[in-house]
């Protein structure tokens, strides 16, 4: 079968299938970062990610944003786990004929993204391609072991939120987001959050992934959703690169969340989209299916 055919989850489970762990590994290929032990009283995180030119950004798109995205795309997977960056790797894969000062204005953003979040990029690789341009970045962080949060804890019955707005990001928005890491971090110090991600590849695609985890269904209310100015509900679902947190919660704290959030962040909203179910989650009027590689 060919790739188009199967999909980019489905392939992602036939290469990671009957791959060896270690005892100290807490969470591997599945969620948004790799969890390893430590020693104390953190757990390491490691998350690698990319953008590619003509898929994730436009070759007539400043090359600072570029950089900007590419080491938020990373970052913002550290946000949905609760973790604090630290370290960052950064890999430039382009044509011989891209012009050099184009390189140095990329990795100006890149520079400025890290140094929103005081992340170091400590090396790297270059290599030469016929294309297209390829910048991946990997990094290490870590969060306490009482805090960190993945996919697969949503209870039936949970609450479901979701930060900001979504839809439209191919407006500009996907080169200018900042990870909600800040948020994150509020959330798992006041609140037991159940499971969290972050949307970058659309609710429609994301919110199954966090629901089979969790090995629940999941019912939304499509009218509810918060979405950007002239984005469709389907739009909302579908378009992806939100980066906003989606998490499940206990609807006996969702009365005081809704209370304290807008005190702590005024300018962010936070809506309750829906919930978790016993069941398989009910067919909704948009298709459902987000951003998928591949297909």
């Amino acid at each position: 079968m060919k790739l188009d055919e199967i999909g980019e989850d489905r392939l992602i489970g036939q290469l990671v299938q009957g791959l060896a762990s270690r005892a100290d590994v807490v969470a591997g290929p599945g969620d948004d970062c790799a969890v390893v032990a430590a020693p104390g009283d953190r757990l390491i995180l490691l998350k690698t990610d990319c953008v590619v030119e003509h898929v994730h950004f436009r070759p007539n798109e400043k090359p600072a944003a570029v950089g900007w995205k590419a080491m938020m795309r990373t970052l913002s997977d550290f946000a949905a786990m609760s973790g604090l960056p630290q370290y960052a790797l950064v890999t430039l894969i382009s044509p011989a004929d891209r012009e050099a000062n184009w390189m140095t204005q990329l990795y100006r953003g890149l520079r400025r993204a890290a140094d929103r979040f005081d992340v170091a990029i400590v090396g790297g690789e270059t290599s030469a391609t016929k294309g297209p341009l390829v910048i991946s970045v990997s990094a290490l962080g870590s969060v306490e072991k009482t805090r960190w949060v993945g996919r697969s804890g949503g209870k039936a019955g949970d609450v479901l939120f979701v930060t900001g707005k979504l839809g439209g990001s191919g407006k500009g928005r996907h080169l200018k987001f900042v990870p909600r890491i800040d948020e994150s971090r509020w959330l798992t110090k006041n609140f037991r959050i159940h499971a969290m991600m972050d949307l970058s590849d659309g609710l429609g695609a994301d919110l199954p992934r966090l629901a089979e985890a969790s090995g629940v269904g999941f019912a939304i209310e499509e009218e509810a959703l918060p979405r950007n100015k002239d984005c469709s509900i389907s739009e909302a679902i579908n378009d992806g690169e939100d980066y906003e947190l989606l998490f499940a919660l206990s609807p006996n704290d969702s009365a005081a969340l809704a209370k304290k959030w807008p005190k702590k962040f005024p300018r962010l909203p936070l809506t309750a989209i829906g919930f978790l179910t016993n069941h398989s989650s009910p067919v909704t009027r948009h298709s459902f299916h987000g951003f998928v590689h591949f297909q």
